[in-house]
């Protein structure tokens, strides 16, 4: 069995994935938290003891890290004997973190592709151009490496893989649709980084279609859906990062990306991008200074985790798939639907952070009973998803199905976990 974790990140995303390792402490051991600003740490374990999540009492601690650097993330993975790497932080530290990992026995787990800064929207499929070369390290250290376990990337992997294992003979086509139909009430702001919510859309978007990567320009394609709770939304086709491994994992013609965007969004994006100021590569002032325009936009804009107080309204994020069961046309919607307001009052943080931060936590905890503990590197679609919905089912992200007129929540089976004596815990230490 596995214990003790180490948090990477200290923004919103990784406030959700501390207080969830908090209220699951008694299986997940002491928990580290880990930035570069020691203070954001602090904030975090102060909205921790302030919301009372501690499920017992325990070790929760901040630690000061510059993750790029490998030495000193060995160096902090080993002085917490910490089991399990949660990987948080800017996806620039996705390479770094898991070489450490892979040094010092610890499972790793992200929530996003890496990005080279000086790159965006690079050829796909992306993975192969970073992750995936470390494979063969993976499986010879016998290290557990969980790519993408976000939401989406993460959750609408294993959404695909239930629906394509339990509902279809044959799949066509899959559309992962993302509604975000809450308001925050700023002029404008993204729900997550801003350096990374740009990069995602300031050059290529790639799809999946008829078993080939397919060129498309941002806001090129539009579309209209009609989700559950959030009712109709326009969408946008968008390249995303579940795209470039669900492609090669699923054998699935054409898998699709959509995002809601409001008409205000798309405005000040085309502007802000027709200026050049979210270009990632450097430019000189008339003063001489060098300065990132992409870099600058980021530090004027509000920080994704100060919405979470005013946030209201609902997200719903899902997998329509499409194909044949019985020989006639099948539909199949997997969904989630979470609450800004709600997500706020549990955890400080919006719905938005909330649906990336939870996963990672009940990945953790699979990973610390062994049901995905499997020495080596895997995208979520290459796991048996029923473990991982059926625990979030009871850690605040309830999946829903809907088809044939039927829409309920999914409860899959889920084989029992294996057991360990108590002593493992010990013995199963790995410090590399």
């Amino acid at each position: 069995m596995k214990r003790n974790v180490l948090i990477i990140g200290a923004g919103g995303v990784a406030q959700v994935v501390a207080h969830k390792c908090a209220q699951n402490n008694a299986v997940l051991g002491d928990i580290h938290i880990a930035s570069r600003t020691l203070s954001k740490c602090h904030r975090i374990i102060d909205s921790i003891h302030a919301k009372g999540s501690m499920q017992v009492d325990g070790v929760l601690q901040a630690h000061a890290l510059d993750a790029t650097d490998v030495e000193a993330t060995k160096f902090i993975i080993r002085a917490t004997r910490s089991q399990i790497v949660i990987n948080v932080g800017s996806p620039f530290v996705n390479m770094s973190v898991l070489q450490a990992c892979i040094e010092t026995g610890a499972a790793y787990m992200d929530t996003a592709i890496h990005e080279d800064p000086r790159k965006v929207c690079e050829t796909p499929p992306w993975y192969a151009n970073y992750e995936w070369k470390r494979r063969e390290a993976c499986a010879k250290a016998g290290i557990t490496a969980v790519l993408g376990i976000g939401f989406d990337p993460g959750v609408v992997n294993a959404y695909a893989r239930y629906a394509i294992d339990h509902h279809f003979d044959t799949v066509d086509s899959i559309d992962i649709i993302d509604i975000n139909a809450g308001s925050h009430g700023r002029y404008f702001a993204t729900n997550f980084d801003p350096e990374t919510n740009f990069r995602e859309f300031t050059s290529t978007v790639w799809s999946w279609e008829n078993g080939v990567w397919k060129a498309n320009q941002m806001f090129e394609h539009r579309k209209e859906w009609d989700m559950p709770v959030t009712g109709k939304g326009v969408t946008y086709l968008t390249g995303h990062d579940e795209l470039h491994s669900m492609s090669a994992n699923l054998g699935v013609p054409n898998i699709r990306f959509w995002m809601g965007f409001g008409d205000h969004y798309i405005n000040v994006f085309t502007v802000l991008k027709n200026l050049g100021l979210l270009s990632e590569q450097p430019v000189r002032t008339a003063r001489g200074q060098e300065v990132v325009p992409l870099e600058v936009v980021k530090a004027v804009l509000p920080d994704p985790a100060s919405l979470a107080p005013d946030y209201t309204g609902k997200t719903c994020i899902g997998d329509l798939v499409r194909g044949t069961l019985n020989g006639r046309p099948h539909e199949v919607l997997v969904y989630n639907v979470c609450d800004h307001a709600e997500s706020y009052h549990e955890v400080g943080s919006q719905a938005i952070s909330y649906t990336a931060g939870v996963p990672p936590v009940a990945a953790a905890l699979l990973i610390a009973d062994g049901t995905w503990d499997v020495a080596r590197m895997v995208n979520v679609e290459e796991l048996d998803p029923a473990p991982l919905i059926a625990r979030m089912n009871t850690m605040g992200l309830v999946t829903r199905i809907k088809y044939g007129g039927i829409d309920q929540v999914l409860e899959p089976y889920v084989a029992p976990a294996k057991s360990f004596a108590t002593d493992d815990v010990l013995e199963d230490l790995k410090y590399g």
